[in-house]
Parts: structure tokens; sequence; C-alpha cells
């Protein structure tokens, strides 16, 4: 048995570990993660390995069950667990480049491209944690611009497997056509979905109605049956700006509130994002972000936040302005990610072709990669939204199994994108 503790995952490292080994099977283990194996767990990992003629194995852990792999995990962040198995001949076929950090992605990309990536859905092993920070940390840990370098090195790795499997796109350009017959004089709707937020609902309606603009704006709050007192605020408002949406459907996830809005008769040329526990940071945001939607016809506009506590005070990792996105590559590197930014524009003659899907994680990023597969995304780099981090957010301390559900859809959503884009590219 071939058994490497990697302390990093340098070319050489790797390649000294492919080299030095003995059988056909190599086991890699993380040096950070205590492990102890349960019965058979190598005989096991290398019995599945040869008979599916894998290029990869890793199993579940007691206590920790895994995603299964799919050609949307391609993000390099994707938890294989503390130990896996390699076929030896397979991998020393690939070859890979020189990395600083990324050899063991740039290797796992490659023998995807080949072999299967095979999940053994049983607990071989039990193992520690290295990382004890809940959800609502972990997925910041991309934009922060400590790990610049690293994230720049991954976006090559991953690009280059985008080009190795037809699924690069060059640079988008397309802008949307203005529909001079859209059917609202309004220009703009902010958008709010809601349920049970009395704590922060007046504070995000008082954000809407202070943004000073010449444009004609309403305010779209789509309150998904709330059972506390947001429906009560909501009918005290008295403000002809208001529109206050509660769906007929039960039904409905984030996505499936958002296409309440967009299909309403209310809804204006543009629907622009504000969750209903932030706040825009000062009174000219919605301003600025539909000015740049007029003035550059794009069909989607992704500004830049600030993370704040609940009073409001900046937090880690501050500024989160998504700079991995480029003009060059963004929509390829998007692949690579969990999230485009917020907060998120739309020019709604186009979104209403496309909408929401139904869910309640993951519906903003589903949109943004159809979207930026035929349409050129716009930026705003400064910061033009509060987004405050409290033990309310939806994402702030997953359970693991729901954690794993969101990133098995996310992974999905990228599968499906990867396919459309293959078929756009044989085409």
């Amino acid at each position: 048995m071939n058994l490497v503790t990697l302390k990093d995952q340098a070319s050489a490292t790797l390649r000294e570990a492919l080299a030095q080994a003995a059988t056909s099977t190599l086991f890699l283990a993380d040096a950070r993660i205590a492990i102890e194996p349960g019965q058979r767990m190598f005989e096991r990992m290398q019995q599945v390995l040869t008979d599916s003629g894998a290029g990869l194995v890793y199993s579940d852990a007691i206590g920790h069950a895994r995603v299964p792999y799919q050609p949307g995990s391609i993000r390099d962040n994707f938890d294989f667990g503390p130990v896996i198995g390699i076929s030896v001949p397979f991998a020393r076929q690939m070859g890979f480049d020189d990395w600083r950090w990324g050899a063991f992605y740039d290797l796992r990309l490659r023998l995807s491209e080949h072999f299967p990536i095979v999940h053994i859905a049983e607990p071989l092993y039990q193992a520690g944690e290295i990382d004890m920070r809940p959800t609502g940390q972990k997925q910041f840990d991309y934009v922060d611009p400590r790990n610049r370098d690293y994230q720049l090195e991954m976006e090559r790795i991953a690009t280059d497997h985008l080009k190795r499997i037809g699924a690069f796109l060059k640079p988008r350009t397309r802008r949307t056509d203005r529909d001079s017959h859209f059917s609202s004089s309004t220009i703009a709707s902010v958008v709010i979905p809601v349920r049970n937020r009395e704590k922060t609902i007046k504070e995000a309606v008082e954000s809407a109605f202070s943004q000073h603009t010449s444009k004609a704006f309403n305010l779209i709050v789509v309150d998904n049956h709330s059972t506390d007192g947001t429906t009560e605020f909501l009918r005290s408002v008295r403000d002809s700006r208001l529109v206050h949406i509660i769906p007929k459907r039960r039904d409905l996830g984030i996505g499936g509130c958002w296409n309440e809005a967009i299909y309403s008769a209310a809804c204006g040329r543009f629907a622009v994002q504000l969750d209903s526990d932030d706040l825009y940071r000062d009174e000219d945001c919605l301003d600025r972000i539909v000015s740049e939607l007029e003035q550059h016809r794009y069909a989607m506009l992704i500004g830049s936040y600030t993370m704040v506590n609940f009073a409001l005070q900046e937090i880690p990792p501050g500024l989160i302005d998504h700079r991995e996105w480029t003009a060059d590559n963004g929509p390829n590197n998007a692949l690579r990610i969990n999230g485009l930014g917020a907060p998120r524009a739309f020019d709604v003659s186009l979104i209403r072709q496309i909408g929401f899907p139904n869910v309640s994680y993951g519906e903003d990023y589903a949109v943004g990669l159809r979207i930026c597969r035929e349409y050129e995304i716009g930026r705003i780099y400064e910061s033009v939204y509060l987004c405050r981090r409290w033990e309310g957010n939806t994402d702030s301390a997953l359970p693991r199994d729901v954690a794993n559900r969101y990133d098995a859809y996310k992974d999905a959503l990228r599968t499906q994108e990867i396919r459309a884009r293959q078929q756009l590219n044989a085409r």
C-alpha cells in the first residue's frame, strides 16, 4: 500500500509522490487532519478504483457525508475529504503544469476529462475537522484580498480545463436591444422577497424609499406568507410606490418570489435587488445602478457590497467586489466559484425570457450563468450595498446535510451550463 501524507499541493510534492509510488494505487492524505481508518478502508477504496476504472475515488467519513462528483464539480474547494485514492498509471498519463498551490486541482480536473471520479457513499474512516468556522464565514474566503494570488492560479487551472473540454467562452460583448414598447412607465423596481423579517424589513423599505433619483421607481415587496409582524408592517406603509404582493401559491422559494415580481404588471424596466435584511450604502445607489443599465444596455449588472454586522459596523473581509470577474474571463471563472456578487440588477425584458428557478439558494447564480453565456454583464466595483451578517441569515450556519444539498445544486447548475456551452461551441 502506498500512503503519502501531503503537507502542500505544490507540483514538486505531487510529482515526487507519483514517481515513488510502487503500486497502481496511491493514497493521499492531508497532513493537517488526523485520520482513523475504518475496517478495510484501503482495500475498499482500491477495489472501487479498480472495478470502476476510476481515476480517483473518495468516500464519506463517519458523521460526514460528501457530495457526489459531476462535471460541474469544478470548484477548487470541492470537498473530497482528507484521504483519497488515485490511479497511479492514469495520473502519470495526465501530467500537470508547475503550480504553487494547485497541482492536485489540476490533476483531478485532467483525470475527470478521461476517467470517472467516484464517490464511495460509505463512511470508511473517522477524521477531525480542519475548519470549524460556520458556513457563513467560509463562503467568502475566495474573495478575501489576501488570497488573491491563490485565486488567480486556480482561475488559470479552471480556464485551461474548460478549453480542453470545449466549454470555454470568448469574452461576451452582446448588449440588450431596448424595447420601446415596454408596457410600464416605471423605470426601475426595487425587489425585496421576504418571509418573517419583522426585525429588518422596516429598515430595508426605508433604504429603498430614501433613494434620490429622477427616474420613476417603485418598490415591489413579495411577502411570502410571513407569520410574524412583517405583513402587518407592510400593510401599514403609506407610500404609493410600495407594491405589496402576497403570492397565491405557498410553494415559492426566493426564486419564485422574484418571478412574482418580474412578471408583475407593476414591474419597471429594470429590476434591482434588495434583500430584506440589507441596505443600500447611500441615497444615490439606485440612480447609479439604473444609469449603468441604461447607458450600456447591460442585460445584468452586479455591484459590490460591504460586509457589516447588525449594527452596520464593517466586519472582515469588508469589501466584496468580486475582482475575479474580468471582462476577458468572467463568464469562465464564474464556473469555478459559488456566486457572482450583489446587488444584482436586470433588464426586465430579458429576465422575463429566462425566469428564476423556484429555489431559495442559488437562484441568482443560475440566472447569472445563463445570462453571461450570451451577454456581457456589467460591474460596479465600488461598494453600493451593505450586507448584514447576523444569526438570521439563511446561510449563516448551515447543517451539513443542507450545505451538501446546496453545494450539489450549484454543481448541477454548473453541469447544465457546461453542457450548454459545449453545445453552443459545437454549433
